[in-house]
């Protein structure tokens, strides 16, 4: 499955690159993510997310490479449920370029994945991708913020928070608008066989 988003951070893409070369400082800021180490283009981490009152826990790893003419970042992620047979891999490409309001940012996913979240289609997955990457640029857009004019500032700006214990984000309130949409034409097909079974009644007993 191949998801593609966009947004915009209020920097130039100098600063922008060299912010997203820290991935400990950048990592923290996607919604549901903790970033546990960090060696060298090699790192662990783990994701919770929520659908309902059902929660799962990812524990994986991933390794970037980076293409600094063209300001590209790829990043091979793979993981696995804590609790469940589920696992999840893809293949994200982040590109940099210049924009009005400042650098732009689009993100390519080839996104695998097994398990209870494999039951929502493209369609869901990427209502859902949309809502996570604009959490994640607006918390990026804070600490960019915050961290001033320049790089050296960046550098020395507090990160984002960065808890023990990933906050799970919940797919199911960012898929629910999708999922309802998707159900009004199956209902409205189930109304409308109702009010015809109804009315043939009606014919036959007058």
């Amino acid at each position: 499955m191949q998801l593609d988003h966009s947004f915009t951070v209020p920097a130039d893409p100098d600063d922008a690159w060299k912010l997203f070369h820290d991935l400990g400082r950048v990592a923290p800021c996607m919604p549901g993510a903790v970033l546990d180490t960090l060696e060298g283009d090699t790192f662990t981490g783990r994701v919770k997310v929520k659908i309902g009152a059902v929660q799962m826990s990812y524990r994986g790893e991933g390794t970037v490479t980076r293409d600094e003419a063209a300001r590209s970042m790829h990043l091979d992620l793979s993981g696995s449920e804590t609790r469940g047979a589920g696992t999840a891999s893809a293949t994200v490409t982040a590109t940099l370029t210049s924009g009005a309001d400042g650098t732009r940012v689009h993100v390519r996913t080839d996104l695998d994945i097994t398990g209870r979240p494999a039951q929502f289609g493209r369609g869901i997955m990427t209502e859902v991708g949309d809502r996570l990457v604009q959490q994640f640029a607006g918390r990026l857009e804070e600490l960019l913020r915050a961290s001033g004019p320049g790089v050296e500032g960046a550098v020395l700006a507090a990160p984002c928070a960065h808890p023990a214990e990933p906050e799970a984000v919940d797919l199911g309130a960012a898929a629910l608008p999708v999922l309802l949409r998707k159900a009004a034409v199956p209902a409205a097909a189930v109304l409308v066989a109702v009010v015809l079974i109804r009315a043939l009644r009606g014919r036959s007993r007058g």
